[in-house]
């Protein structure tokens, strides 16, 4: 190697090693520039100090590089922190999860001075308030506090944020109280370009749209359910000429739909103002809608046929009248959508609209259909095969309509995308495949109610594995079900296939089931109850024909309602089921259940008190005392324990217990003893049936407590807790009635076939709301109260085979309800009273049999003294006319005897006259009489 060559290798060599040096010196520097700011990494550090954390969210936020935590994002360029997004991850299925951020936002969040992107939504902040200091991230563009339990005024600091360009306050619900009573303060917000307050309550806020119109750039604003009571005719001078999105539904503006300041935004793409009571005829402003993608009138009041004038609305894509009186002709309506965008319309919502007549056939369907919702109108004829040819539908809902008809495979094969169909109640809709048909899509929701699949199970739902809700009750099937059909419906979430006659035995598998809600009833399973689903929180199998015992393990743990009545199930009631501590209703009524029922009664502490509220034992063969564990379930509204063995005295707890007792039915057992003074404290009482047991002693006069029998009762607050129940009897008018949901309306009160003695309490009268008053066959003696007509709203009173004494009480005749009475074999006595309603009762001569001493109508034994005459209007009316006659004769007779004497007296030679005639008169009178005296006493001597 020359000189030359050896100078040249030098060279390349020492530019090899600067350039590697400058190269190492520019790759650190990279680093440090994007590497984590540590005086940002000490306020992150602070802020995760302050939260909570259950689910690990933050487990990234250590080391030492702040920028790759979860959450964190930094500036490529400075590598300052510019985006924060602690999101609660998979937000709304999760919602109410404890598994989400809380506690306290620590202040650390102003040293992120670049910080442009701030999600803190899902979480749960346990009704903090916005902190103010959120008012100093100045550079913040993005601020998301949705749906993370915050509460409280919304802090006038936030008009600080000059660069905000989307804001998200979207609340819980409206209830959750943040609210606002000045939103002036977003009238400083010139860059806010997206605006969602959805359930802020903005009540009391009057000017809300004037402030809106002074945001220029706005493109979307939100005020979803924010009690906003105010909407303006008109804005004089508009500014929101860039707004696409509006959406105030769910407000109180009652008020026409026209004119309103928001037709006026001619170029807004989604108009949402349903359920805002808007009412009168749907307004053609909408034609001059011409740029309108969705719009949303549902759940108001408007009428009549939608304009003529939609056809401009060539970028129509949904249509939302749901709950609206359009009544009109499905097939005009059809007419009148915009032709234009015929094929771009995905969206079609109008239940409950009063629509009629039959849906049209159409030469070129809807084919970007995705939505279909025609239901609860008065459509009729049947389903038009165009609906097969709707690739893209995935809901489609005909249900509640008067639909007829088969359904075949040529109006399903073609729903390619359909993943909802629902096709229940009201209508006569036949769906009939062929066995071997598989259909082509894939349903999450069959809603199939009251159609006709039957006789044979339907095949074609074999392929249906994906569906979360199916409902074929009530379709005429009468086959036993395939095992197949628990395998499909294993990620079934809620199952519905009763008033069938489906028979066979329910799996074994029954337990490894999704469902959390089950009606099986009213069909003819056969065998034991298996081992319920672990998620399964309702459960309805009553009127089958189940039996052997109950299971020793439920497994559903989480258990809210169960239904077994009108069942053969037998032996013993388990002890596990006091493991299901969520329990509210219980029907296990008319089995063949024996002993007693399980103490569950663990401890007395309130943490151990149950939420039972409906718990129906009624027809089996249990006995025992009372039930104990019942001590514990203070909030128990209906208890029957009718028709079993029960014995032993009615515990005096029960009025201090069970507070919110309504009903109490324990007829026919054994129960004995004094009916408890306590028992009149349960003051929400309006059903007692104590009747055919052997109580004694007295009723006590403490009834009056039961306020709940003196309130006529016009609400159904109480009707959830009886819709799953069974039919209830009640013996009433002579008969035994059966009611369902309707008992909640029945104010009974039966102590009827027991020992009890002494007077009938004069305060029984205070309980106006009785419907059914029975004391039958019982030793009362006394009277029968006079205040028995107060009882406006009794409609069957049984006082019948006591020793009730004295006269029946005129106020008798003041029950105008009344339909049936029975006084029979008592020791009444005196005048049947009689009017009004009384003399309308049927077998009227029964109704006072085996009381001797009653006399008068309608028995053939008379009364000794004078029948009353009734006081009517005519009788008074005679009264007056007498009085008036006597009154005149006496003035007559006393005014000519004035006359005589005056005359006699102011007129001598009159006096002299009258005088000398009397005498005269006198003196004949006289000479007669003694001239016929001696003649009859010679002729008789």
């Amino acid at each position: 190697m020359d000189m030359l060559q050896l100078i040249s290798c030098i060279h390349i060599t020492i530019a090899l090693l600067l350039f590697t040096q400058a190269k190492s010196s520019t790759e650190a520097s990279k680093e440090t520039t994007t590497g984590c700011i540590a005086d940002e990494r000490i306020a992150l550090l602070a802020l995760r100090a302050g939260l909570s954390d259950p689910s690990n969210l933050l487990s990234s936020w250590n080391g030492g590089d702040c920028c790759r935590w979860k959450g964190v994002r930094c500036s490529n360029s400075t590598g300052h922190v510019v985006e924060l997004d602690l999101h609660s991850p998979d937000c709304r299925n999760n919602f109410g999860s404890k598994l989400v951020l809380g506690g306290i936002i620590s202040s650390s969040l102003v040293d992120l001075h670049h910080l442009q992107h701030l999600n803190l939504s899902c979480n749960d902040f346990g009704g903090a308030q916005i902190p103010e200091f959120f008012g100093s991230l100045h550079n913040l563009e993005h601020l998301d506090l949705s749906l993370s339990y915050f509460s409280g005024m919304i802090p006038p600091h936030l008009g600080n944020l000059s660069n905000l360009r989307y804001f998200i306050l979207d609340s819980v619900d409206s209830s959750n109280y943040i609210y606002s009573t000045d939103i002036t303060w977003l009238s400083r917000l010139s860059s806010l370009e997206h605006l969602d307050m959805s359930s802020v309550n903005l009540g009391s806020i009057q000017n809300w749209v004037t402030v809106v119109n002074m945001l220029p750039s706005l493109k979307s604003l939100r005020l979803f359910r924010c009690q906003l009571s105010s909407s303006p005719d008109s804005i004089l001078h508009l500014n929101l000429s860039s707004i696409e999105t509006l959406d105030i539904s769910g407000n109180q503006f009652r008020k026409p739909i026209t004119p309103n300041w928001f037709w006026e935004l001619t170029s807004l793409k989604h108009l949402a103002i349903s359920d805002n009571e808007f009412s009168g005829p749907f307004p053609d402003e909408i034609g001059n809608m011409t740029s309108m993608v969705k719009i949303d009138l549902s759940f108001n009041n408007l009428v009549g046929m939608i304009p003529s004038n939609m056809q401009n609305l060539c970028n129509l894509e949904e249509l939302l009248l749901a709950y609206n009186n359009i009544d009109g002709s499905i097939a005009e309506l059809f007419q009148r959508l915009p032709r234009c965008s015929w094929n771009k319309l995905r969206s079609l919502r109008l239940p409950c609209c009063n629509l009629t007549g039959s849906l049209p056939t159409m030469l070129e369907p809807l084919r970007n259909l995705a939505t279909l919702d025609l239901s609860i109108n008065n459509l009729i004829g049947v389903v038009p095969l165009w609906i097969g040819d709707l690739a893209k539908l995935t809901y489609l809902n005909l249900g509640i309509n008067s639909l007829h008809g088969v359904i075949h495979d040529g109006h399903l094969s073609g729903l390619l995308s359909l993943e909802i169909l629902s096709l229940c109640y009201r209508n006569s809709i036949a769906i009939i495949v062929n066995s071997t048909w598989v259909p082509p899509f894939s349903l999450t929701e069959a809603i199939l109610g009251s159609c006709i699949l039957g006789p044979n199970f339907p095949m074609w739902l074999r392929n249906q594995n994906s569906l979360t809700y199916l409902d074929i009750s009530n379709t005429s099937i009468s086959d036993i079900v395939p095992d197949w059909f628990w395998i499909t419906s294993s990620s079934v979430n809620s199952l519905h296939i009763s008033n069938n006659r489906m028979s066979g035995f329910l799996p074994s598998t029954m337990e490894f089931m999704r469902a959390t809600e089950m009606d099986l009833s009213s069909n003819h399973f056969t065998g034991p109850l298996p081992k319920l689903p672990t998620d399964l929180l309702y459960l309805d199998i009553s009127e089958n024909n189940l039996s052997g015992p109950l299971p020793v393990d439920f497994g559903a743990l989480g258990l809210y309602s169960l239904a077994l009545f009108g069942n053969s199930i037998s032996g013993l009631i388990p002890s596990s089921l006091c493991k299901l501590r969520n329990l509210h209703f219980v029907d296990i009524s008319r089995n063949n259940l024996s002993g007693s029922v399980p103490d569950c009664l663990l401890d007395t502490s309130v943490a151990n008190v149950r939420p039972l509220s409906v718990l129906n034992l009624r027809d089996n063969s249990l006995s025992g005392e009372f039930p104990s564990f019942l001590k514990n379930c203070q909030q128990l509204v209906f208890l029957d324990l009718t028709n079993n063995q029960f014995f032993g005295g009615l515990p005096p707890w029960v009025g201090d217990k069970l507070t919110s007792l309504g009903f109490l039915r324990v007829r026919n057992n054994t129960f004995s003893g004094h009916i408890p003074v306590e028992l009149t404290k349960l003051v929400n009482l309006q059903y007692l049936d104590l009747s055919y047991n052997t109580l004694s002693g007295s009723i006590p006069k403490s009834i009056v407590n039961f306020t709940g029998m003196m309130l006529v009762r016009n609400d159904e607050t109480e009707r959830q807790y009886f819709d799953r129940g069974d039919h209830y009897t009640v013996i009433t008018k002579g008969q035994e009635l059966f009611y369902a949901q309707e008992i909640i309306h029945m104010v009974n009160l039966d102590l009827a076939c027991n020992n009890l003695m002494g007077d009938i309490p004069e305060e029984i009268g205070s309980l106006v709301a009785l419907k059914n008053l029975n004391l039958s066959r019982n030793t009362l003696g006394g009277k029968i109260p006079e205040n028995i007509g107060a009882l406006i709203q009794v409609e069957s009173l049984d006082l019948s085979h006591n020793g009730l004494s004295g006269e029946i009480p005129l106020s008798l005749s003041d029950l105008t309800s009344l339909s049936r009475l029975n006084l029979s074999y008592n020791n009444l006595t005196g005048r049947i009273p009689s009017g009004n309603q009384l003399q309308t009762l049927e077998d009227p001569e029964y109704i006072y049999v085996g009381n001797p001493g009653l006399c008068g109508p309608p028995l053939a034994r008379k009364c000794w003294q004078p029948e009353p005459i009734p006081a009517t209007r005519e009788h008074y009316d005679d009264i007056s006319d007498a009085v008036s006659f006597f009154q005149a004769m006496g003035s007559g007779c006393i005014m000519g005897i004035w006359v005589v004497f005056c005359t006699l007296l102011f007129k001598r030679k009159w006096r002299v006259s009258w005088f000398s005639l009397c005498d005269r008169l006198y003196d004949r009178a006289y000479v007669q009489v003694a001239l016929t005296w001696a003649s009859w006493t010679r002729a008789n001597g």
